[in-house]
C-alpha cells in the first residue's frame, strides 16, 4: 500500500483534475492521505494564472524537502500549469522528482515507477485530444453534496495577460454522453448539484463521430432532465460568447441555477482591445441586459483587474462606473501581474506604478463592497429555496447553501441535514451572507 499526498491551489479546474490524478494512482494501489509525513508520494497541483501563486509553490517545494528527509524515499512532484509553464526551472532545485503537466496525468504511474534518485521524470506534452472522459474521479470534497465536472479543457481566446493558453493548451469539448454519464453517476450517490466547468463554457462544441453535435445550452438541457433534484451550475462563461440559446435555457429549467460568472476584467474599450477581450463595453453590458430581461433575478459576479500596462486614470474611472451601472453581486478583484510568455509580457510594459495599481484596486474593492452590499440587502423579505452544504463556519448551531443565485445563507438547522432542501425567508444581510428563517410548511 502507498500513500498519495495532494495539495491543490489554483482554480475549480484543478480540483477537479486533482480528483482524476487520485482516480489513475488509486489504480495503481495508492491510497489518498490527508498527512504528508505518511505519504510515499507528495504531488502539489499548481497555477500560475499570478505571480504569488507560485511563488507560494515554491516555498512549499522547501517545506515537502523536509518532509522527505523525515521519509526517505519519498516522491515530490510538481504538476498543473506552473509545471507545464517552468518545466526544467523545477527539477533545477534538485528537490522535485517529477514534473507533470495538465495532459499528462494518464503517465503518472510509469514516470513514478520510472523515478530514482539520478533520475526525476518530466512530461510537459500538450495534447489536441486528451478530456479525461473516460476515467470516474476520486470525489475530494468533504460534505459530498457539490460535484465538479469538467466539460473541456484549453482554451482559444490567448487574451494578452492570460496564461492558460500556454499551459493548458488548445481547447476541446469532451464527449457529452460522458458527461451525462458522470453527472448521472454522482446523483445515484446522493450528490445534489453538478459545477459543468471549462475556461470558456460557452465555447462548448462537441461532434460526435456520427455527426451528433452538441453546444452548451444542448448541454446544460441534457444534464438538467437527469433529475429535478439535481441542481446544476456552471464556470465560466465569456462575455463574447454567452448566447441568448445559453440565458434562455437556464431560464427554462427551475435546476438550473440562476448564477453567471462573467468576468469584465476593464471598463475601458481601449484596455479590453488591448486585453484581446474580443468585447467592448457595450457588448458587455448588453448582454448583462440580455441576462436580466430573461432571468430578472439572475446573481452576476465578475473578474476585474486594476493596473494593466497604460491604464490610465481615465481608463480606471471606465471600470469603476461599469461596475457601478452593472452591480455585481460579488467579484474577484486583483492587482495586474506580469506573466512570462504572454503576448502582454511581450509587447507591452508594466508600467503602471505599484503603488496606483494598489489605489484603483482599493478603490474597485471598496466599490464593490458597497454594491454588494446593496445587492444582498435587496434580498431581504425574499424567499429562496436552498441546498444545505453543511454547519455554519461562525455558529455550528446553524447551517449553511447557497440560494440558486449563488448567494450563501445561513439559517436555523432544525431537523435539517446536509444534502437536503431547504426553504428559507431572508431576515438580514452582510455584503456576503443573507442571514435567514426557515419557512416551515
Amino acid at each position: 500500500m502507498k500513500h498519495l499526498y495532494i495539495e491543490t491551489y489554483g482554480c475549480q479546474m484543478n480540483v477537479s483534475d486533482t480528483e482524476v490524478i487520485f482516480s489513475i494512482l488509486e489504480k495503481e494501489g495508492y491510497v489518498r492521505t490527508d498527512s504528508m509525513d505518511e505519504a510515499d508520494v507528495i504531488l502539489a497541483n499548481t497555477c500560475s494564472v499570478r505571480d504569488n501563486a507560485e511563488q507560494r509553490i515554491w516555498g512549499r517545494i522547501q517545506e515537502f524537502s523536509k518532509a522527505k528527509k523525515r521519509r526517505s524515499g519519498t516522491v515530490i512532484g510538481i504538476v498543473g500549469c506552473m509545471a507545464e509553464r517552468l518545466k526544467d526551472s523545477l527539477l533545477d532545485t534538485h528537490k522535485v522528482d517529477l514534473v507533470a503537466g495538465p495532459d499528462s496525468y494518464r503517465h503518472l504511474p510509469e514516470l513514478l515507477r520510472a523515478i530514482t534518485p539520478d533520475s526525476p521524470q518530466i512530461d510537459v506534452r500538450l495534447s489536441h485530444e486528451e478530456t479525461y472522459a473516460d476515467i470516474n474521479p476520486v470525489r475530494t470534497d468533504k460534505n459530498g453534496v457539490s460535484a465538479f465536472i469538467s466539460i473541456m479543457r484549453g482554451c482559444n481566446n490567448v487574451c494578452s495577460y492570460c496564461v492558460v493558453p500556454y499551459t493548458r493548451g488548445a481547447e476541446r469539448s469532451r464527449d457529452a454522453h460522458s458527461i451525462v454519464r458522470e453527472a448521472c453517476d454522482v446523483f445515484s450517490r446522493g450528490y445534489r448539484e453538478v459545477t459543468l466547468l471549462g475556461q470558456n463554457v460557452d465555447s462548448y462544441l462537441w461532434r460526435s463521430p456520427e455527426g451528433e453535435t452538441v453546444n452548451f445550452a444542448s448541454l446544460l438541457g441534457m444534464v438538467a432532465q437527469i433529475d429535478p433534484q439535481l441542481r446544476v451550475r456552471f464556470a465560466t462563461s465569456h462575455p463574447k460568447d454567452i448566447s441568448d440559446e445559453v440565458i434562455e435555457t437556464m431560464a427554462a429549467y427551475e435546476n438550473i441555477c440562476k448564477h453567471i460568472h462573467l468576468p469584465v476584467q476593464s471598463g475601458s474599450n481601449r484596455l479590453l482591445e488591448k486585453m484581446r477581450r474580443k468585447y467592448t463595453r457595450e457588448w458587455y453590458l448588453e448582454r448583462v441586459a440580455r441576462i436580466r430581461s430573461i432571468i430578472p433575478d439572475c446573481g452576476l459576479t465578475t473578474d476585474v483587474i486594476s493596473g494593466f500596462c497604460s491604464e490610465t486614470d481615465e481608463d480606471h474611472r471606465d471600470t469603476l462606473s461599469l461596475m457601478e451601472e452593472v452591480g455585481f453581486d460579488w467579484a474577484f478583484m486583483f492587482q495586474y501581474s506580469e506573466r512570462p510568455g504572454t503576448l502582454a509580457a511581450r509587447k507591452y510594459p508594466d508600467d503602471v506604478p505599484p503603488e496606483v495599481k494598489n489605489r484603483r484596486l482599493n478603490e474597485i474593492i471598496e466599490l464593490q463592497g458597497r454594491k454588494g452590499l446593496e445587492s444582498y440587502r435587496r434580498d431581504v423579505g425574499k424567499r429562496f429555496t436552498v441546498l444545505v452544504e453543511g454547519p455554519s463556519k461562525r455558529d455550528q448551531g446553524m447551517l449553511c447553501g447557497r440560494a440558486s443565485n449563488n448567494k450563501m445563507c445561513v439559517f436555523p438547522a432544525g431537523n435539517l441535514r446536509v444534502g437536503d432542501y431547504a426553504d428559507v425567508e431572508v431576515e438580514s444581510s452582510t455584503s456576503a451572507t443573507l442571514i435567514c428563517k426557515l419557512i416551515t410548511k
